[in-house]
């Protein structure tokens, strides 16, 4: 049977390479010869990629016949251009017929141009580029003999807004190319029904194919010799450690959660680098030749060790990497997994990694962690929503290719599982959008882009739309950003607007793994130059750069608190601060909310402990300051964490059981939300991505005010005259969904709801501590972390840990 599935000279170069076909490389070639849609779901190192590939290579191999064969898609460049290395290497040592060609929005335009005129028999792409392939004239022919879709590491982005446009893509691609195949590719699912539904909506002709798991990863907690930290989530207090651990191995990854504790963590390595390392930064911002350049270094072996954010997290095949270090909680079973699958890219071979926890509450997150890694659990999908901007921005795609019908193209959206429910009335309401801009813009010439012809089919109304659209294709609407560049000289990547708006001439900033000064603006571009010293530089930060901790980790963390029993596999100083806790105040129970409150420094302070996450906190923070506000409490401000929220206030909550009822999620929150600027950004970014404002124009590229300013008064247009506008239903059915993530603190309030118990405190507890701490800091880097004993740390520990007799710190 294998030599029937795997012809020659598969079965020699197999052998050649002291390599075996494994079972679930066959289970593709068998799937293939079947023409079924197939989800592979298989650990990092177990040959995914080949076993997507082998069933194409093989009837290249039979049949070069030109033209465009197979479609690979993945969600990163980086591991876009990984892919075509490795795959280079079967076709090369095969001598196979076979040529194959990478298109993201970093090729050359020339290359491009010949892709398209000489299709090479595999594509490798990102889902961008493939709405812009799809939108060309050409369409129908380019994809007529495509015979696989490969869509590597699908589980990434299936749950977002790339994934709604990918879905809607493929659907497209099952009309151009009704012989075509779907594969997908994926080393951790927590639903893979779910998953397979969004490869494929041919359920009769469907199936999963999971692999072997293998080896079964080797996890430790790296904890600091001395004092555990009460807050920050930076960790630089492990520099020193990570660094060991690095001169200890070949190469390592270490992986952190914000561009910017890359940027702090790279450069606290650097400080303590006596050995002179090869130390590399790689994240989302960096130049893309500076990224390439990494990458390309990691994959020679000229590296010890890459500090990187999630621009990392996927596929890349480095066989030599033998470590990979998690600085800070990983915030998500499943992400951890990722991660660790990127040391010892083999199957056989135990993963090690080392979580090094920022805090004490991050502890407990890293053993939860652990633990749900070695129990095999999962963090839960999220819920699709169809999203309608990114509808619309498809719809106009689609008019670019050509002349379309409105029933015909309805039935097709309807194949991508996210629009699988989506209404006729939805659909038109969005179509009309695209036509006319609405009832509100109608009038507004600008706003129409497509027309009926009396054939009842729609067209575009001006061919220099096209371009427009071309110029603006994707979901990923970043905050405004300017070009670093040093001196006259060559560019260091991109950060945000806002925070070049507080930099004065003079100012040092850390940026690129360099320590920078700031020059000024010229040509819409930062000029900076190498600081000749310190001070205290600033580090730019990115606009929803923080990771929010999964439910499923959440749920760990409480039954970790739940059961001091099991406290035995945590550290001493954590040990001691649980006990402490619990006799002072009272340790949160399953089913119950935690709410803590005490008076300092003439101020009353509300703490609860809700475990639900940074983005559910926000949202309950500015609802817990409207009603302390109508209760008379005079509140002052709030501040969010992962595990807790805290709020201050002049006066004392009169009704704590009443603050925290669920139904402020009616009114209180419709009311927030039309009040705040969260919506008026949620609809800038969906107005972006529907197409009714254009950032990028020939020639000329908006700024991030010109949006704002644009954006907000169409926005106050359609609140007024067209509250029910399309764009006006995709910004609140996103902010209900992700954003603010209500649906997460809607279930938890009402399973908590008549069990919220009051601690009323003298002082602070030891808990509160580390929520408390923060409140009005920032972090100047400058040598000294965020994480030590400063003075007001130092005293709320102080308050929170000592004896009641003696006066004696305890932790």
């Amino acid at each position: 049977m294998t030599d029937v599935l795997l012809p020659e000279p598969f079965p020699s170069w197999f052998e050649n390479r002291g390599w075996q076909a494994r079972p679930h490389q066959l289970a593709m070639l068998e799937a293939a010869a079947g023409g079924i849609d197939t989800l592979l779901i298989a650990p990092t190192g177990g040959g995914k990629t080949l076993a997507g590939f082998l069933p194409s290579l093989i009837d290249l191999a039979r049949d070069p016949a030109p033209g465009l064969h197979t479609l690979y898609v993945s969600p990163l460049k980086a591991l876009t251009t990984d892919i075509a290395r490795n795959l280079a290497m079967p076709i090369e040592e095969m001598a196979l017929p076979v040529s194959f060609a990478v298109r993201t929005g970093d090729t050359p335009a020339n290359r491009r141009r010949r892709q398209r005129t000489h299709p090479p028999h595999i594509l490798l792409t990102t889902p961008e580029s493939l709405a812009l392939l799809l939108s060309y004239e050409d369409a129908k022919a380019y994809f007529a003999g495509l015979r696989c879709v490969v869509l590597d590491e699908l589980h990434s982005i299936a749950e977002s807004k790339r994934g709604a446009l990918l879905a809607l893509g493929m659907a497209r691609l099952r009309g151009l190319a009704p012989e075509a195949r779907f594969v997908g590719l994926s080393a951790t699912v927590a639903d893979p029904r779910q998953l397979l539904r969004f490869l494929t909506p041919r359920s009769e002709r469907s199936q999963i194919v999971e692999a072997d798991p293998g080896a079964d990863p080797s996890i430790e907690i790296e904890l600091p010799d001395g004092r555990m930290p009460w807050s920050g989530h930076i960790a630089l207090y492990a520099a020193e450690s990570v660094y060991a651990r690095i001169q200890a191995v070949r190469t390592a990854l270490v992986f952190v959660n914000t561009r910017a504790q890359a940027e702090l963590f790279f450069a606290a390595l650097w400080r303590v680098n006596d050995a002179n390392l090869a130390i590399a930064l790689h994240h989302g911002s960096l130049a893309v030749d500076q990224r390439r350049k990494v990458e390309a270094a990691m994959a020679k072996g000229a590296l010890r060790a890459v500090v990187c954010t999630s621009s990392l997290d996927l596929g890349i095949d480095w066989g030599d990497v033998d470590l990979v270090v998690q600085v800070g909680a990983p915030k998500g079973s499943s992400r951890l997994l990722q991660r660790i699958g990127r040391a010892n890219h083999r199957l056989d071979e135990a993963s090690r990694a080392v979580l090094v926890p920022a805090n004490r509450f991050e502890v407990l997150e890293c053993q939860a962690a652990l633990d749900a890694v070695r129990a095999g659990t999962l963090d839960g999908a999220p819920q699709l929503i169809p999203a309608l901007d990114v509808l619309a921005q498809h719809i106009t795609g689609v008019a670019c290719s050509g002349p379309f019908e409105g029933d015909t193209l309805y039935a097709e959206v309807r194949l991508a599982q996210p629009y699988a429910d989506l209404s006729r009335a939805d659909f038109d309401a969005v179509l009309d959008f695209v036509a006319t801009g609405g009832y509100a813009l109608g009038q507004y010439e600008r706003y129409r882009r497509l027309e009926r012809g009396t054939d009842g089919f729609f067209r575009l109304t001006d061919k220099r739309l096209v371009r427009g659209y071309r110029m603006n294709i994707g979901t990923i609407v970043e905050a405004p950003v300017m070009r670093v560049k040093l001196g006259r000289g060559r560019s260091l990547g991109e950060i945000e607007e806002y925070f070049v708006s507080m930099l004065t001439p003079g100012d040092t900033f850390l940026f690129a793994g360099r320590l920078l000064a700031f020059e000024g603006i010229r040509n819409n571009e930062v000029i900076a130059s190498p600081a000749k010293k310190a001070g205290e530089p600033k580090i730019p930060a990115y606009a929803g750069g923080r990771l929010p901790l999964s439910s499923h980790l959440a749920d760990r963390v409480r039954d970790i608190l739940a059961h001091p029993e099991a406290w035995h596999a945590l550290p001493e100083p954590v040990r001691e601060w649980l006990d402490i806790q619990r006799r002072r105040s009272r340790l949160p129970a399953t089913g119950e909310l935690l709410v803590e409150s005490f008076w300092r420094g003439g101020r009353h302070y509300l703490v609860a402990y809700s475990f639900v996450g940074r983005n559910a906190h926000q949202t309950l923070g500015m609802l817990l300051t409207r009603r302390l506000e109508r209760m008379g409490a005079r509140p002052l401000g709030f501040v969010a964490s992962d595990y807790c929220i805290a709020t201050w206030s002049l006066g004392e909550c009169p009704d704590v059981e009443a603050l925290f009822d669920v139904d402020m999620l009616g009114d209180d929150l419709e009311t927030w939300t039309a009040e705040s600027s969260m919506l008026k950004r949620i609809f800038r970014n969906c107005a972006v991505v529907a197409g009714l404002i254009e950032r990028r124009q020939p020639g000329q590229e908006k700024s991030g005010r010109q949006v704002t300013f644009n954006a907000d008064l169409i926005y106050d247009v359609l609140r007024k005259y067209e509250p029910d506008h399309v764009l006006l239903r995709a910004a609140r059915m996103e902010a209900a969904a992700s954003l603010t993530d209500v649906r997460r603190l809607a279930d938890f309030l009402t399973s908590v709801e008549g069990r919220i118990r009051h601690q009323k405190l003298e002082r602070i507890s030891p808990f509160a501590v580390s929520i408390i701490a923060t409140i009005g800091r920032e972090f100047v880097a400058g040598g000294e972390s965020d994480e030590t004993l400063d003075e007001l740390t130092a005293s709320l520990v102080a308050e929170a840990m000592a004896d009641p007799v003696t006066g004696e710190v305890l932790a």
